[in-house]
């Protein structure tokens, strides 16, 4: 099981916007997205989630993970977007 760094690395707001959380790989994001995501289900929840799992299975790359793990965190809000 290869766990690819994510190239940049997606950050996200935590603590209510006071901080960021650097997301750098798949496996950090599946467990993001199963213990600390501020709201389960959804179209682009439910695309992340299956997205990391098949890149942690070596079936997609992790690069797709990455893609839908930002979509998820912009339409819940918490992606953070450099000006």
């Amino acid at each position: 099981m290869m766990t690819e760094l994510w190239d940049p690395a997606v950050e996200i707001a935590i603590d209510n916007g006071d901080h960021f959380k650097s997301i750098t790989n798949t496996r950090d994001a599946l467990a993001w997205l199963m213990t600390s995501w501020p709201k389960q289900g959804g179209k682009t929840f439910a695309a992340a989630r299956r997205a990391c799992i098949e890149a942690i299975e070596g079936r997609v790359d992790a690069s797709a993970a990455a893609e839908a793990f930002k979509e998820a965190a912009a339409e819940v809000g918490i992606l953070r977007q450099w000006r």
